[in-house]
């Protein structure tokens, strides 16, 4: 009986200083949560878009007669989008109305319609830059008499989503017309627009 009272002794002695060491010992090192990085919101411009525009057009002619002219002019729009992530393509149409007169009474420039190629990249929380290739067609009075042609343009832009399918932005467009309507008279044409869509 004592010899097992003293080995219980002996076993409780050995024992303390574990469980003193135990109870100091550092408690165990919770992990570390780091926080996703921030993502930045996605959008789908896929779909159809219909809206207006207004701005300012600047006219250079050279070749049979040298005059320039600037003024307003505001119209309409129409387009489709296919949005491939980063990249996304459109095809546009527009026509504008105008009342750009050109120096010393020589004329006006009536109206414009486009129909262009668009290419831009989305750059996140709904911005996107583009730019534009297509053709053009300007109607134009010049000493009385109504004329027409056709021409190439190029132009760039950018349009910002502001929610509820509702975007808006501008663009700089330049437009180039040989040989005006057989008048010998070659026309350039810049125009700066504001623009508003709806997004279907």
């Amino acid at each position: 009986m004592r010899a097992l009272i003293l080995s219980s002794a002996a076993a409780l002695g050995l024992a303390a200083p574990a469980m003193a060491g135990g109870m100091n010992a550092p408690a165990p090192e919770m992990p570390v949560t780091v926080a996703p990085a921030p993502v930045s919101p996605s959008y789908d411009w896929t779909g159809f878009y219909v809206g207006g525009q207004l701005g300012f057009g600047d006219v250079n002619t050279d070749g049979a007669a040298n005059v320039d002219g600037d003024g307003v002019l505001g119209g309409v729009h129409a387009g489709y989008n296919w949005d491939f992530g980063n990249v996304v393509l459109g095809a546009e149409v527009d026509y504008d109305t105008s009342d750009i007169e050109l120096d010393g009474g020589a004329g006006t420039i009536d109206d414009v319609a486009r129909a262009r190629l668009r290419a831009g990249y989305d750059f996140g929380n709904g911005v996107l830059a583009y730019g534009a290739l297509g053709g053009a067609y300007a109607g134009a009075t010049i000493g009385g008499v109504e004329q027409e042609d056709t021409g190439w343009l190029a132009g760039a832009g950018v349009a910002y989503d502001m929610g509820n399918n509702w975007v808006v932005g501008g663009d700089v467009t330049y437009h180039q017309f040989d040989d005006f309507d057989g008048t010998g008279v070659d026309v350039d044409v810049t125009t700066a627009t504001a623009r508003v869509s709806y997004r279907f």
